[in-house]
């Protein structure tokens, strides 16, 4: 019986930890993935809070050692997906009614099981299914995990703490209701604290949760079902699938029932999706709910006032950190022709020094892209532009032979609308124009005008004027916008992540904003002493 306001504990991010040579954190990671890569796991889906294994499996291999079998995952039919529907709609009404408090329990406890004794295994499990770092997959894997479990917590109170006036005679109340269907989440395979998040974001507010993560990460999707298992999640609220994408999709976006869509991934298949929704909108009880994350062409903006060697750490770090696998990595650059020299020069001493290889070898900076179909589109790009006489500042080089390893690549271009300055390519390729100095005004309309996204950007300047006007400037280019600092790395709590335009929704992945999508509020007004007599007083003459 709930008969007290509960205040839920206060939301700090979690620290990354420094696995520093010697360190009892380093020591556990590496202990971790020697034990995993040493056994393949029998990944099972999970319907109904039951482990469902079909028989028909496919492996999940290393990206920088594709040779190996790290685990094998129980391929689903049309008919899981039919199951997992009817089982999130089977959980709904009970799951809806919990207390808010004892939902909020489940997810917290998880973020303190992540933290402690699934640490280790968490970041071996996607060093390996993901080839992050070890650096890469904390600040993933693990701390931005946790913060989403437990700053959605504190968001969720403070959605619902929003009451109306209640003047004399009345109260006024408003409960926020979870949809009325099951939403589909369908993440991506760059992050596995994504990839649980556009399921654990949904299922916080009441709703119920057909999952259906991106193969690379179902290793890592897995043992967060078996975290939130163990912390008491109810049968039926989160069902884990891992079937066929279209036909997942196919099945879900015709069911009466459908409530919502928690979506990233690419710009097509986003597009896809929604207008599918569209064309069946007459078949459902609700209009669904469209969440979504679509990508981006992320920019570098160097005024000549800027720091040459800060816009240098920044492109050697946002563009390359995760083999540029993420959809705010720096993409595209625009240097001051009077600073090129010096940034030209810091970058290649910086790129010279980076060395490339398996996570296990934790020297590593860059690793292995994803996959194989990854390596050719990337490496394509890369070679096109060998091609077409683009000049090639550093790297180039690519080689799948033992795993998906494309050498970090600086292109320079005369056309700032060369291809690769205006198309997304999510790998470890940076394009740069150099503009003259006196042209910066027009640079910024080209950063503004060149890509049809807007997810993240970022500018470097030393004159408070320049910041001031290009930031309003550029007012829509970007959702995350960065003043002298790199264009990645949005921390849950401090820079709530998602772009506009065709990057997606923007509803703000890590805040309340995207909570409230999740919700459908109800007003309530009761009167304290109801009216007898239907006359009111201007009827009455004088």
């Amino acid at each position: 019986m709930s008969n007290a306001n509960f205040v839920v504990p206060a939301a700090i991010n979690e620290p990354v930890l420094a696995y520093e040579p010697g360190s009892p954190e380093k020591d556990a990671v590496k202990q971790a993935l020697a034990e995993i890569k040493a056994t393949p796991a029998d990944l099972p889906m999970v319907i109904n809070g039951k482990h469902i294994r079909t028989g028909v499996t496919e492996d999940m291999h290393p990206p920088h050692e594709h040779s190996h079998v790290l685990a094998k995952y129980h391929v689903g039919s049309k008919e899981h997906v039919h199951a997992a529907i009817d089982a999130a709609l089977k959980a709904r009404p009970a799951w809806e009614e919990m207390p808010w408090q004892d939902r909020a329990a489940i997810f917290l406890r998880a973020a303190d099981m992540l933290a402690g004794p699934y640490r280790a295994k968490m970041n071996a499990i996607t060093m390996l299914g993901q080839s992050k770092n070890i650096y890469q997959s904390e600040i993933d894997a693990v701390c931005e995990l946790i913060d989403f479990l437990r700053f959605n917590v504190e968001y969720m109170t403070q959605i619902y703490q929003e009451q109306p006036f209640s003047p004399e005679g009345q109260w006024n109340r408003l409960e926020y209701r979870a949809l009325e269907g099951f939403i589909l989440a369908i993440p991506p395979f760059n992050f596995t604290s994504i990839a649980a998040n556009l399921a654990i974001a949904p299922a916080l507010m009441g709703n119920t949760i057909v999952w259906k993560p991106s193969p690379q990460t179902n290793y890592a999707c897995a043992l967060m079902m078996d975290i939130l298992t163990e912390c008491g999640l109810p049968d039926g609220v989160i069902n884990m699938i891992f079937t066929d994408g279209p036909e997942t999709s196919e099945i879900a976006l015709r069911h009466p029932d459908f409530a919502g869509l928690h979506f990233t991934g690419s710009l097509a298949t986003f597009q896809t999706l929604w207008k599918t929704i569209g064309q069946n909108i007459g078949l459902y009880k609700n209009f669904p709910r469209i969440v979504g994350e679509a990508g981006g062409k992320d920019f570098v903006l160097a005024h000549p006032s800027a720091n040459a060697a800060a816009v240098a750490t920044a492109l050697t770090r946002g563009a390359f950190e995760y083999q540029g696998q993420k959809c705010s990595a720096a993409s595209r650059a625009y240097i001051p022709r009077s600073m090129w020299n010096e940034v030209k020069s810091r970058l290649v001493q910086d790129l010279e020094s980076i060395s490339m290889g398996t996570v296990e070898d934790f020297r590593n900076f860059v690793n292995a892209v994803i996959d194989e179909r990854a390596f050719d589109k990337i490496s394509g790009y890369v070679d096109q532009a060998k091609e077409d006489g683009v000049e090639v500042v550093f790297g180039g080089n690519h080689d799948k032979s033992k795993g998906y390893f494309i050498e970090p690549t600086v292109l320079r271009v005369d056309d700032p609308r060369y291809r690769t300055m205006e198309e997304e390519i999510f790998g470890p390729v940076l394009t740069i124009y150099v503009y003259e100095d006196d042209k910066f005004d027009e640079t910024v309309e080209l950063v503004d005008t060149t890509s049809p996204y807007g997810l993240t950007g970022a500018l470097f300047s030393r004159d408070r004027a320049v910041v001031e006007a290009v930031g309003r400037r550029l007012k829509h280019a970007a959702g995350n916008y960065y003043i002298n600092d790199k264009p990645t790395g949005a921390v849950v709590g401090q820079q709530p992540f998602g772009g506009s335009r065709l990057s997606g929704t923007n509803d703000k992945a890590g805040s309340l904003f995207n909570l409230l999508r999740w919700i459908s509020p109800r007003t309530m007004k009761e009167t304290l002493v109801s009216p007898t007599d239907y006359r009111y007083s201007f009827l009455g003459e004088e």
